[in-house]
């Protein structure tokens, strides 16, 4: 079903739903191209302030080709649906350990079964609003590496359970949760071994360690907890497609470090889910003309979003 029926018409939907080869090639180079600019700058002027910049921005890329293969998943990066796979596959998911059709599996149960007890991520949203001291502590951990750290170990116990066990991997596809990163890491792991050994090629041996390795476990971890607080933690339990999801207003700065690729309009992805990721804040000023901004669940800012989750000030 499609949540957005109930209040766009099939006219208003049709163009907001045109996919586009162009515009996505152009995300997908802007992503990759990002993340070797950031590379360029530190190279160019190497100290602790670009590396730091680089460790940021090259972490929030990497939540951008998540985010790419999000796209993918719904057959909406690109209009050639050879293109959509390979792409969504090769350059934005095997790149961060994750695979297409595991994602696929589970984000599409995730819409189907948005806030009930078959969503897979329940487990997440339904820990919210939380205190502010848990909050710290798992924003200190994705910051430290502990949460990336654990998360891969255990990605990579999983893989070695299921390898060459049918029957395991029949159970794990039954876990989504699981699925999602440890389904078939042995394809994905040559690729990011392969993007740590090449930085490591074009600069210093150590390069690739600190500006791949080191963002995937620290600060892509962060803004991956966040952006998933910001869109399904602390609102309701229902099936009411205003309510149950948020969207999160981004101006420059957390597009470019939380919110990339548009992905902060979730109320309006989850309204119709094959919208491409561009056309989303066209929706959203769609459905605001049409009388229902009041009705939808908006936050100002992702400050205005982790308040509702359980951050305040100390």
């Amino acid at each position: 079903m499609t949540p957005g029926k109930a209040y766009l018409t099939t006219d208003e939907i049709r163009p907001l739903a045109e996919r586009s080869d162009l515009m996505g090639a152009w995300l997908v180079l802007h992503c990759w191209g990002v993340i070797a600019l950031s590379i360029a700058i530190f190279a160019w002027f190497p100290n602790p302030l670009t590396f730091v910049l680089a460790v940021v921005l090259i972490g929030s890329r990497q939540l951008g080709l998540a985010i790419l293969m999000h796209e993918a998943a719904h057959n909406a990066l690109f209009k050639t649906r050879r293109l959509n796979e390979f792409v969504g596959e090769w350059l934005c998911g095997r790149p961060i350990l994750a695979e297409l059709a595991a994602y696929r599996h589970y984000h599409l149960t995730h819409h189907r079964f948005t806030q009930t007890d078959k969503d897979p991520d329940l487990a997440l949203s339904s820990k919210f609003p939380t205190t502010h001291a848990s909050l710290r502590r798992k924003f200190l951990r994705d910051l430290t590496g502990q949460t990336g750290v654990k998360q891969l170990v255990g990605q990579i116990m999983m893989s070695i359970r299921l390898a060459g066990d049918d029957e395991a991997v029949e159970a794990a596809n039954s876990d989504f949760a699981q699925a999602f990163k440890a389904r078939d890491l042995w394809k994905s792991l040559p690729v990011f071994l392969g993007i740590v050994v090449l930085i490591g090629i074009l600069g210093e041996w150590w390069w690739g360690l600190a500006l791949w390795l080191l963002p995937f476990l620290t600060w892509f971890q962060l803004v991956l907890r966040i952006r998933n607080i910001a869109e399904h933690g602390a609102t309701e339990v229902s099936d009411d497609p205003l309510r149950n999801v948020r969207t999160t207003m981004a101006g420059p700065v957390a597009r470019a470090l939380v919110a990339p690729y548009w992905v902060n309009y979730h109320l309006e992805h989850h309204m119709v889910m094959h919208v491409p990721c561009w056309n989303l804040k066209k929706m959203h000023k769609t459905l605001v003309e049409k009388g229902l901004g009041s009705r939808m669940r908006v936050a100002r800012s992702y400050g205005e979003a982790l308040a509702a989750a359980g951050w305040r000030s100390v």
